[in-house]
């Protein structure tokens, strides 16, 4: 552009608003997978019927956002359904051992005529499953929060394509002063959105791969 002639500092800082939206676009693609392996784990040991999301690139930000919020929204109501239904049937102690997974065989027999009421099978693995679920719940109202901030932001109707593409496509009408000003606010916005974004990501992401490893180690433990 020639613009960049008079204003040397926008071709940088396209570069790196590319690689912001880059790094937007890849770590919600990564929410979604997990997202799905997590309702396919639901669907599995708990008798949901959760359906796979998928990101949609000719969709804007915000739409992306609703079909996420959406599912783990989902998921967030029956895990907290069956967290109350089981703490109101369990003896304090035998809730708190679930919840905490300090199970034994013993203890879980005791549980699994409740567990079957309330999570569809009493089975080793599903009682391992919502115990990890219901003490890590939070983490998945805290992606639910950074997809909020995500919408709320200036660049919401953006379509995912575009982001992914790059910023030439967001401001191509501005030149000069005007693109450089565009550019600032953009990174300001994306810094902000990635600076809750990556971290609530990581751990969602971090959690959801771990519940679903520790299933098999617990229960060959629990009924050792």
């Amino acid at each position: 552009m020639l613009s960049d002639i008079f204003y040397p500092d926008n071709p940088k800082k396209r570069e790196q608003l590319i690689r912001k939206g880059q790094e937007l676009r890849d770590l919600m693609k990564t929410n979604f997978r997990v997202t799905n392996q997590l309702a396919d784990a639901m669907n599995k040991y708990l008798s949901c019927s959760f359906e796979h999301i998928s990101l949609i690139e000719c969709a804007t930000l915000r739409e992306n956002c609703s079909l996420i919020v959406g599912s783990v929204s989902n998921i967030m109501a029956v895990i907290e359904r069956i967290d109350r239904e089981l703490k109101d049937k369990l003896e304090p102690g035998l809730y708190e051992k679930l919840r905490k997974m300090s199970l034994s065989s013993a203890a879980f027999k005791e549980i699994s005529k409740a567990f079957e009421e309330v999570g569809g099978a009493a089975t080793v693995e599903a009682a391992v499953f919502i115990g990890y679920l219901i003490d890590n719940v939070t983490t998945l109202a805290n992606v639910i929060k950074t997809y909020a901030i995500i919408v709320a932001g200036k660049f919401a109707c953006v379509k995912l394509s575009v982001v992914f593409l790059g910023v030439d496509m967001i401001v191509k009408d501005f030149i000069g002063k005007f693109e450089r000003d565009q550019l600032k606010t953009a990174l300001e916005e994306y810094d902000k959105v990635l600076d809750e974004f990556r971290p609530a990501s990581e751990q969602y992401q971090d959690k959801i791969t771990y519940v679903r490893m520790k299933i098999e180690i617990e229960k060959d433990e629990m009924l050792a």
